[in-house]
């Protein structure tokens, strides 16, 4: 509650998204009032039982933006565009000034608190156990641009006063994610009655999540309100890209076998490497 006992307000953007839909799932289950973003244009949106739906224009939403959007007392930023695309150039060219210019002017109208999701692949091509403190290294376009943008808010943080929870998102999977993804790839693959899925070899050790754990972890961030850092939303347990396909198999019973080898690795994410959880550490300086 907040001192006024009103209930915490919390926006979310990117609302309709993938991990957005999840939040907002999540944030059902406690006494907030929810503002959701979404772009204009924006269909089949969730319906709110303590909550709203805004219509937010980044590219435009320059005067009174913090006031436009209701006023909350934290935002959750997950919007960004150009996903999976991870080297398209337009996350530093686009995404990056864009969502600084946004968030800047939120702040400087009076937004308290921000949890902003960053990715996994802010650290490169650096293997093993990864915290949250270790040197980024990005070498996608996609992590530069999310490294880049962490940077310029704190950076801001020193000159204006807000608390920023920079919430660096591993691998998840689950309902609604985007057909490129690996979870999606095998579930259409079964419903066409396939008998094989094609895959890299699979020996990947990752860092997988179902994104409702993740939308947990998010909400847990705003709901402290003064969550100040950076925090790996990861599972902190590394496990091959192999066995966790094997496991969706099982668990939904599919007919199905893994054509291992068919794709090569990528070259983009190193063979091993996990997170160090600590979203239960209530600060994290940067």
């Amino acid at each position: 509650m907040t001192s006024d006992t009103r209930p915490l307000r919390i926006a979310v953007s990117g609302a309709a998204g993938f991990i957005g839909r999840h939040v907002l799932a999540e944030l059902a289950g406690f006494d907030v009032e929810v503002i959701a973003l979404a772009r204009p244009g924006k269909k089949d949106l969730p319906s709110l039982a303590r909550g709203r739906w805004v219509s937010a224009d980044f590219t435009t939403l320059r005067k009174d933006a913090y006031r436009s959007i209701g006023s909350p007392d934290v935002l959750i930023h997950l919007a960004w565009q150009g996903l999976p695309n991870y080297r398209s150039l337009h996350h530093i060219e686009s995404e990056l000034a864009l969502h600084y210019e946004f968030l800047k002017n939120l702040v400087g109208q009076g937004l308290p608190s921000l949890v902003v999701a960053g990715t996994c692949l802010e650290y490169g091509m650096q293997y093993g156990l990864l915290a949250a403190q270790t040197e980024t290294r990005p070498i996608t376009p996609y992590g530069l641009a999310k490294d880049m943008l962490r940077r310029q808010l704190e950076f801001l943080s020193r000159k204006q006063a807000f608390h920023l929870a920079w919430a660096r998102l591993f691998y998840m999977y689950g309902e609604g994610q985007s057909p490129a993804s690996l979870y999606p790839q095998i579930r259409a693959a079964v419903r066409r009655g396939e008998k094989v899925f094609h895959m890299s070899g699979g020996e990947q050790l990752l860092d997988f999540l179902p994104v409702a754990e993740v939308a947990c972890q998010l909400v847990d961030l705003a709901l402290r309100g003064s969550a100040q850092g950076i925090f790996n939303i990861c599972s902190g347990r590394p496990v091959s890209v192999r066995n966790l396909v094997e496991k969706w198999i099982r668990e939904n019973h599919w007919s199905i076998e893994c054509d291992l080898g068919y794709y090569p690795y990528s070259d983009y994410e190193p063979m091993a490497f996990w997170g160090k959880s600590n979203i239960n550490d209530e600060e994290n300086d940067p």
